[in-house]
């Protein structure tokens, strides 16, 4: 990566850095009798890291000790290296530690019966495990594939509906940010469909993790869509780029409704994409460059 030379030697010690901290965090947890069992998810639990991967630290913890833990999570990543800040909802059960070395700590609490299989445990590093819990809980997630629902593609055709007509009201109004986080949240729902129709887990929405780079599991025809995607502030290519992704839209929602059984209804659906999809002349004349 090294985008920037002055941080290049700093970069190349993140590794080392990680690994230092990864054995304070076992040295410390491990020997915690409350402490049932430690694992890592992410690119650490898929052994795929980079310079710049995160901890996914997962911790499942004794119920009775459980609230204790949770309240007392900011002290605890303090015994695994020097804290610089820390993003923090005090009634959540996790913390997200930023050390000074520029490694991130992702550290989640769970009582002992809260986990159930998952795909996103198919791919862990277990490194404390008291019961064999969550070795038995991985290998049960194993045999999982993602399917989507229904209701899961109905809630998304409609999202990506709204998304649409909000993009022209805060273009109207000038509100260039709100419009330009509108065809964001655009872009992301296709990679969404894109992932359901390959039978992929999607991110949680608003998480753009992995959808690019190197560690993509988009198609490179994909990847290239997101690239042509790109808008700059002016509201006629804002517009133009909106309208640009109607085709592969319809592709994809016809695909997916296919594969639910979800009535396909393209007569409603021309009808709120035709209520914003401006031809070429009145495009101009209502939003001049």
């Amino acid at each position: 990566m090294g985008l920037y030379a002055k941080y290049k030697r700093r970069d190349s010690e993140l590794p080392r850095h990680r690994e230092k901290i990864m054995h304070s965090i076992e040295k410390d947890l491990i020997l915690d009798q409350n402490v049932l069992s430690v694992f890592y998810g992410g690119s650490i639990g898929e052994n795929s890291t980079d310079l710049f991967s995160d901890i996914d630290l997962r911790i499942i913890v004794n119920d009775k000790v459980f609230e204790e833990y949770r309240l007392n999570k900011k002290e605890r990543a303090k015994k695994w290296g020097n804290v610089l800040f820390f993003e923090d909802n005090p009634r959540a059960s996790h913390t997200v530690a930023h050390y000074i070395n520029f490694i991130k700590v992702d550290a989640f609490y769970y009582r002992s019966q809260q986990l159930q299989p998952s795909v996103w445990l198919q791919n862990i590093k277990i490194v404390h495990d008291m019961a064999g819990v969550m070795l038995a809980l991985s290998e049960k997630s194993k045999g999982l594939t993602y399917q989507p629902a229904l209701e899961e593609v109905e809630s998304w055709r409609n999202k990506f509906f709204a998304y649409v007509h909000e993009i022209y009201r805060r273009v109207s109004r000038g509100e260039i940010y709100y419009a330009l986080h509108c065809l964001d949240n655009l872009r992301l729902s296709i990679v969404t469909a894109w992932h359901m129709e390959a039978g992929l887990q999607p991110n949680t929405f608003g998480d753009w993790a992995r959808l690019q780079g190197t560690r993509s599991k988009l198609e490179t025809w994909q990847l290239k869509l997101l690239e042509e995607w790109f808008s700059s502030p002016k509201p006629s290519e804002i517009m133009k780029v909106m309208t640009s992704m109607f085709p592969e839209f319809r592709r994809v929602h016809a695909c997916l409704c296919h594969k639910v059984g979800l009535e396909e209804n393209d007569v409603l659906a021309e009808k709120v994409l035709g209520m914003v999809n401006l031809d070429k002349e009145s495009r101009r004349d209502q939003w001049r460059k």
